[in-house]
């Protein structure tokens, strides 16, 4: 079986809608397919609907969180969760929340750019986003449509990394808290991306350790950011803490160049995930 558990759709910052995305994934070869969108469930529907005949499609998201050392600044993580019951009350009013600190932040990025000369309308950005979740992504393309950057990722390069002045940080839930929001609503929260350090700061052992200890239930090990031994550190990692190890290819259409199923799932280890997931089913015939 070839199973990729992290895909993003247009409901977030994909560029093909969730139908398009599924039948990319089957047109590659999967045979299980994640959707995880930014911090919503919108295309859950949208993609148990479309779902082509074969494909098992699991229903997740990434949720945008924090790591907070006791010595150091927060850390930006991000948690996939799988299988949760998106009627959790206490779950959904998180994701509403993140959501509109996205919202916020993306109208502080665009007004500042807007401010020193860069041909970007707000209202514009929202409006192509389709009532997805708008994110940087959406600010990128916005730029390289305008003719300000030739691509998204020198969009990235230039002006909207961590420390670019155009950056407005937003207010992440507690990994922690996550986790525990997850568990409660019967999903399986992974830890995504652990140790890609070409995104930034990372955290250390002691606290993939430590959400463990809060409940997490797995690793993604195989991603396409992990380095050969920063995947051998973390199935490592994962076989000490007792964790499910996941791979995938992280997926966002044509914002990244990475093509989807790049990474993939052990059976034995989606087995388990199905298996620890009570809050939802997978769309499956």
């Amino acid at each position: 079986m070839r199973i990729d558990l992290h895909t993003h759709s247009s409901v977030s910052d994909g560029t093909e809608t969730p139908a398009e995305l599924l039948a990319t994934a089957r047109a590659a070869g999967l045979d299980v397919v994640a959707l995880t969108d930014h911090d919503t469930t919108a295309g859950w529907s949208l993609a148990e609907a479309s779902r082509p005949a074969g494909l098992t499609v699991v229903p997740g998201m990434e949720l945008s969180c924090r790591w907070f050392p006791s010595d150091q600044p927060p850390i930006s993580v991000h948690l996939l969760a799988y299988l949760f019951d998106p009627t959790h009350a206490g779950f959904a009013a998180e994701r509403g929340r993140l959501r509109q600190e996205r919202l916020e932040r993306g109208a502080r990025i665009v007004g500042a750019l807007a401010a020193d000369g860069y041909p970007v309308v707000w209202e514009q950005i929202v409006e192509r986003s389709a009532g997805g979740v708008v994110g940087r992504p959406h600010v990128a393309r916005a730029l390289v449509e305008a003719g300000a950057v030739e691509s998204v990722d020198e969009a990235f390069v230039t002006l909207l990394h961590h420390h670019s002045p155009y950056y407005v940080a937003k207010v992440d839930t507690d990994v922690r808290e996550g986790i525990a929001l997850v568990r409660a609503a019967g999903g399986v929260p992974v830890f995504a991306h652990g140790l890609a350090t070409k995104r930034g700061r990372v955290v250390g052992d002691d606290a993939i350790a430590g959400m463990a200890e809060a409940g997490l239930l797995g690793l993604e090990v195989d991603h396409p950011d992990h380095a050969p031994h920063e995947r051998a550190h973390l199935r490592g990692l994962a076989e000490d803490l007792g964790l499910i190890v996941t791979g995938s290819s992280d997926y966002h259409g044509r914002n990244k160049q990475t093509p989807i199923g790049a990474c993939t799932t052990d059976a034995d280890q989606f087995e388990a995930l199905l298996a620890a997931g009570i809050g939802s089913e997978a769309y499956r015939d």
